[in-house]
């Protein structure tokens, strides 16, 4: 069976994870990695024995099936230009764009030169969030009543991501690094749904990013959604994805813990139900013309207006 290929653009923190999933799977192969850093660079080619390029002129020579995309948001859609006309499919690191108008570049692009698209959102490949999902679904919680997200930040950047540009207002922040995650789950259970009120606060200094934010919203069915993200706060980190239903609620901790609670009973850990496929599985199922599990740029581009919304 032929491999399905990738090269990557971009192998920072994130990109080293995509490096490593990528080798774990026989039917995938990294043919090269691309990196402005050059040290960077190197030591990922030294770390793993990949073949390095130097310029995206060899990138595209290679012709890979596809093109991983993981720098900075405002280099998203120029960079999704250059591989769509490059014939390549094209995974990105979300969020999809640094602005509604950069996303819509994107779609267009990708439909014009008729090549796939794939947003990198794990969570929606994790045995907990599938075990989540098929929860609501099947009826298991009851009727929904609420949904909520809660981030707590005691440091931002986080102390693993620490560059100039996560802190950055242009590029940077929670809104954009973490929210396009739960988003995406949100959108996936309960489709569109609106951002009715907002308050969204920034420190003084202009090139740094949000410190805090709260959002009232609601899904198209009425369902009220309670959006709340703070950073920079005397406690552990904690993230919180929370659907409360009349028989059930569930909730999503720290992206891999799945809880459950009844009605006058303590929540426990659950194990998650559901054994989920891998993104990468699935951009090789669609190189074999099979049905593919894909968030495509037309989806990342509906979480993106979510996004600028709060930004503001």
């Amino acid at each position: 069976m032929k491999k399905t290929t990738f090269a990557l653009i971009g192998t920072g923190i994130v990109g080293e994870r995509i490096i490593n999933q990528i080798l774990t799977h026989s039917t995938c192969e990294i043919v090269a990695v691309y990196d402005e850093n050059s040290t960077r660079l190197q030591e990922i080619k030294s770390k793993y024995h990949l073949h390095s390029l130097n310029s995206l002129d060899e990138l595209w020579a290679l012709k890979p099936d596809w093109v991983y995309i993981g720098t900075p948001p405002n280099q998203h859609a120029p960079l999704t230009e250059l591989a769509a006309k490059h014939g390549s499919h094209i995974l990105s690191e979300k969020p999809l764009a640094h602005d509604v108008s950069a996303g819509e570049r994107m779609v267009e692009v990708t439909k014009e030169m008729n090549v796939h698209s794939a947003m990198h959102f794990p969570l929606m490949y994790s045995d907990a969030v599938q075990s989540m999902m098929a929860a609501v679904n099947d009826g298991s919680l009851g009727s929904i009543q609420r949904i909520e997200l809660q981030t707590y930040f005691p440091h931002w950047p986080r102390l693993w991501q620490q560059n100039p540009w996560i802190a950055s207002r242009e590029q940077g922040g929670f809104i954009r690094e973490v929210f396009p995650h739960y988003f995406q789950i949100m959108y996936r259970l309960f489709n569109h749904f609106s951002i009715q009120a907002f308050q969204t606060n920034y420190p003084e200094n202009i090139e740094l990013c949000e410190t805090s934010t709260i959002a009232f919203g609601k899904t198209n069915e009425g369902i009220p959604i309670l959006i709340n993200g703070q950073s920079g706060i005397a406690q552990e980190e904690v993230l919180s994805f929370k659907i409360y239903g009349t028989k059930k609620v569930m909730t999503l901790k720290n992206w891999s813990e799945l809880w459950e609670a009844e009605i006058d009973q303590e929540a426990r850990r659950i194990e998650p139900s559901v054994k989920a496929s891998t993104l990468f599985e699935e951009c090789h199922f669609i190189m074999q013309n099979k049905e593919a599990y894909l968030a495509t740029f037309e989806e990342g581009l509906i979480l993106q207006k979510w996004i600028d919304q709060l930004l503001g």
